[in-house]
């Protein structure tokens, strides 16, 4: 006979889940994804990789959430960059605020490695926990170039470049030996304060002075013992005993409590979430621009690395954006190291437009949003930058690699037949003659003229003055702000409550990322270049992570508004 109480069983023991006590879970071992890629191969790559903009949003909708008792996360030395890392430690502050638990822990931060940024994370923690065979790497910031002046110039390569100005130093790897002054105060004043926000943070979270902090960090990497005795952590133990305390902590009688997923919470939204936005007078638009920028589709390498920016898909965008009666305001989202000047025109019109016909652009900068990634951001309503963003660069370069003198050794030579004085003056296999380097200066000087007047046009700023904090320096966002060239300090969560404001939409108004594409519009071609679906449409990049090294050699680069240098804080 059946036990008819038996066949009940699941659905109770369902029911209680669903109401028993939650402690949410965030794994950044394997690092975080800044926003979704547009295009659906990027999707399916993507679609195991936790999102930003979703782990802050179910982070804070959790320290609302009276079910929500607690916040657990794992910390590796996987790198998350620091613009990110402080929208995290924002988010967490707001847990914490509610009156909730928040434990960090990790098998080691920097296990024979660096191992500061994933430790300045933690701190915003109300709780540190590490393994006893863990280690903190807490040794503070360096920024570290590698040259190849010499090298070059013993391959009998010669790179022959131009920028406007001193700090525009993107080509300074392969014509120098080691930093010039400009570079080095550029770079030693990015260490500085990547160093003040790192102190301070810690400072704050551990309750130590800041004298200490920095005297800690000049003795460090500390064994797990050690960072016990330091109070840089709370206490040493393994995941079993972390979990098994916290969960029994959190647990009310009858109701034990239940694991979650921040990004798996966070999907799983309530039922007045998915009700059309048309229905509750609109919503923000989330636009995301990430990587170098390129005329064009955007577009990804099948062997891997980054995505490319492309002024077409972007500009597709936000010409939907215009059209659609239910995008009240847009948060631009720029992650990009710059590229073409052409195609940072093109998104910096589109951006202006939709300015122009009454929808707010708030622009929110990534871990960089530099060189052209700036120019796109210059005609935006407002620009917010985190401490830790990378930004300025207002500059321009041209350059190439003069390869004769090496094909000369190998026995190769070449010759050519020119139809125009200057008709081969971009080959690298000669030099520019001075009537070719009069018309490289002429261009240079327009760029950067051109990127100063959109600048000092979007910013209230007089030409002088963009021009004095330009050069091509680059800057933190903590030092951006106070040079005028961003507007507030913060994530995205700043962005979309600033464009929430400028539209008129109530607090909690939906944030979707736009255009947002079903299965069948993908399949269907666009039907002009107006159609949503226009942004939509796959490109493969040839050099994917290859990208760098070939522009570097004077093959095909992005374009004159690139950053210089690559940033990396850990």
């Amino acid at each position: 006979m059946v036990d008819v109480a038996k066949l009940f069983d699941p659905v109770t023991a369902i029911r209680r889940r669903r109401s028993a006590p939650l402690v949410l879970e965030l794994d950044l071992t394997e690092g975080i994804t800044d926003e979704p890629p547009g295009d659906p191969l990027g999707q399916l790559m993507a679609m195991r990789r936790q999102r930003l903009f979703d782990v802050v949003e179910g982070i804070r909708r959790g320290a609302r959430d009276p079910r929500v008792r607690a916040l657990v996360v794992k910390i590796g030395s996987h790198p998350i960059g620091m613009a990110k890392v402080q929208e995290l430690r924002q988010a967490v502050a707001v847990f914490r605020r509610a009156g909730k638990a928040t434990v960090a822990w990790s098998e080691s931060f920097g296990e024979f490695g660096p191992g500061s940024l994933p430790y300045y994370l933690a701190t915003a923690f109300e709780e540190i926990v590490l393994l006893p065979s863990g280690s903190v790497g807490l040794t503070g910031v360096s920024a570290e170039n590698t040259f190849f002046g010499e090298a070059v110039e013993k391959l009998g390569v010669e790179y022959q470049a131009g920028a406007r100005h001193e700090y525009k130093t993107a080509v300074n790897v392969f014509t120098e030996r080691g930093f010039t002054e400009p570079h080095r105060e550029a770079s030693g004043r990015i260490v500085e304060s990547f160093t003040e926000q790192l102190v301070a943070g810690i400072s704050a979270g551990r309750d130590l002075t800041e004298d200490t902090v920095r005297a800690l960090i000049d003795r460090g990497p500390f064994l797990a013992a050690e960072a016990l005795e330091s109070r840089l952590v709370d206490r040493i133990a393994y995941r079993d005993e972390i979990y098994t305390e916290l969960l029994d902590r959190c647990s009310a009688p009858g109701a034990p409590a239940h694991l979650q997923y921040v990004s798996r919470y966070q999907r799983t939204r309530s039922l007045a979430d998915r009700v059309p936005a048309a229905h509750r007078g609109g919503y923000v638009a989330l636009i995301s621009g990430v990587g170098q920028i390129v005329p064009g589709h955007s577009r990804r390498s099948p062997l891997g690395g980054g995505a490319a920016m492309g002024s077409e898909t972007v500009a597709a965008a936000f010409r939907a954006a215009r059209r659609d009666p239910h995008v009240r305001a847009v948060v631009f989202r720029v992650n990009s190291p710059g590229g073409s000047y052409t195609a940072s025109d093109v998104i910096w019109r589109e951006v202006v437009l939709t300015s122009r016909a009454g929808t707010p652009v708030v622009v929110s900068m990534g871990e960089v949003a530099g060189s052209g990634g700036y120019f796109v951001a210059a005609g935006a309503d407002v620009i917010v930058a985190q401490p830790g963003t990378i930004t300025g660069s207002i500059g321009v370069f041209v350059g190439k690699a003069v390869l004769s003198g090496l094909l000369d050794r190998l026995g190769i030579a070449s010759d050519a037949v020119d139809g125009g004085r200057h008709a081969g003056m971009f080959s690298s296999n000669r030099p520019f003659s001075d009537t070719e380097w009069e018309r490289v200066n002429t261009m240079l000087d327009h760029i950067y003229d051109d990127f100063v007047g959109r600048v000092a046009e979007g910013r209230g700023m007089t030409r002088e003055q963009v021009h004095e904090v330009a050069r091509g320096r680059v800057w933190t966002g903590q030092d951006a702000l106070a040079k005028g060239l961003v507007d507030e300090v913060g994530g995205l969560e700043t962005a979309v409550r600033l464009a929430r404001d400028r539209a008129g939409l109530p607090p909690f108004a939906p944030v979707r990322h736009f255009p947002r594409l079903g299965p069948l519009e993908r399949l269907v071609p666009a039907e002009s270049s107006e159609d949503r679906a226009a942004q939509a449409r796959l490109r493969l990049s040839a050099w994917g992570p290859l990208a760098d090294l070939s522009a570097r050699l004077g093959l095909p680069a992005a374009g004159p508004l690139v950053m210089p240098g690559t940033w990396e804080i850990r």
